[in-house]
């Protein structure tokens, strides 16, 4: 009991919880406020939404896809001591490379074409995080500024590129992806499924979990992982003992970068009909990506159960309108509990502060020591019990 109450784990599960407690309970008075008589039965369902059927319960997944994929970037950078913002121009270019060879690529084998396309949105999403990582590195140029203006000139770069290569030009949006570039559906259209409409789940989900898995082996099993989380807490440090700093900020920008870029392929090679629209609006699922980071305390399993997490809020939320609520109120109560669960850390400090004074209280407490037996009393006694026996 003693090392569960002083475990990590422990204080990383309290603090998330708590967190999202107190966001649920603003969300509650939101819908007070905005509609007191529908308040009740709209708050049970943005709690229940996610489970009312089979096919609720996949797009939950679905939803929650990329959302891990970009807390998977935004947690391994802070991990390594960095912050990657980044992730809207990350996500934004991996889906655009992704999108082009499922779109042109169509020489490539079915079976194989969906694959390249994920390689491709890895590959370009990597190269983008690439170059705030070079500016750290040799110019010491704050990763968040050089994330920030990547991020203007993915959307742009990305907007024009369908224009000139891939472009619906009476939908404003990319030409639609070819069938053997769709990801596989592992028969999750037919076990998420209600009546004869099926979710848009699919293997994208085990990926991203599979991936999870394997950036928290990395981070904790490897010595390239120990050599980015060293560099992280200490450049100089890190230096001194021989690790190469500069390719360490790289190497983790370029990872950050490739798992936005598979979180983007990921969204549009699902197969929901879903194409990049051209318009000068940076990418969401790059930006919350950065709460699903802090709720799972920048652990990849963490991050896996977070991202599930909003995805099932969003999805009760798109319920919550069938009582009367606007887009807008629902948007609002995620916000906010999306908000509240960056403060996460800071509840985290706060019981490990807890903790650590109790043990300090503990350990100067006086303890019990029996008093030791003099000779004197061990005969005095021993004759007693002679006297006793006669």
């Amino acid at each position: 009991m003693k090392k569960l109450k002083n475990s990590e784990g422990l204080y990383s599960f309290a603090s998330s919880f708590i967190a999202i407690f107190i966001g649920i309970i603003i969300g509650l008075i939101v819908l007070l406020i905005s509609d007191s008589s529908q308040a009740w039965n709209g708050f049970t369902t943005l709690l229940t939404g996610g489970f009312i059927s089979m096919k609720d319960v996949g797009q939950v997944l679905y939803l929650a896809t990329p959302i891990i994929m970009t807390g998977l970037s935004v947690g391994f950078a802070n991990k390594t001591g960095l912050f990657n913002i980044g992730g809207p121009g990350q996500f934004i270019v991996g889906a655009f490379a992704a999108v082009y060879v499922g779109v042109k690529w169509t020489f490539l084998p079915a079976s194989i074409h969906w694959i390249v396309a994920l390689i491709a949105s890895a590959i370009v999403g990597g190269l983008w995080g690439m170059v705030p990582g070079i500016l750290k590195a040799y110019r010491n140029v704050n990763e968040v500024i050089a994330c920030i203006m990547m991020n203007y000139i993915g959307m742009s770069a990305v907007n024009l590129m369908i224009r000139k290569t891939i472009f619906d030009s009476l939908k404003n949006q990319s030409l639609p992806i070819a069938k053997s570039a769709t990801l596989p559906k592992l028969g999750f259209d037919k076990i998420f499924i209600s009546g004869a409409s099926p979710s848009s789940v699919n293997s994208g989900i085990v990926i991203a979990i599979v991936i999870g898995i394997i950036m928290y082996f990395v981070l904790n099993n490897t010595k390239f992982g120990y050599e980015l989380k060293a560099c992280g807490y200490n450049r100089e440090a890190a230096k001194y003992a021989g690790i190469n700093e500069k390719r360490s900020i790289i190497m983790s920008m370029v990872i950050a970068g490739a798992l936005c870029g598979i979180g983007g392929a990921l969204l549009y090679l699902a197969g929901a009909g879903k194409s990049i629209t051209v318009v000068d609006k940076l990418a969401n699922e790059g930006f919350n990506g950065i709460p699903v980071a802090l709720l799972g305390m920048n652990n990849p399993i963490g991050i896996i159960f977070s991202g599930i997490f909003i995805a099932y809020l969003t999805q009760g939320g798109f319920h919550m309108q069938t009582y009367g609520y606007a887009p807008q109120v629902v948007e609002i109560i995620t916000a906010v509990i999306i908000y509240f669960s960056a403060f996460a850390l800071f509840f985290r400090l706060m019981l490990q502060k807890i903790g650590k004074k109790n043990q300090t209280e503990n350990a100067n407490a006086e303890p019990v020591v029996d008093k030791p037996v003099t000779t004197s009393e061990s005969t005095t006694s021993s004759s007693e019990n002679q006297s006793d026996s006669k």
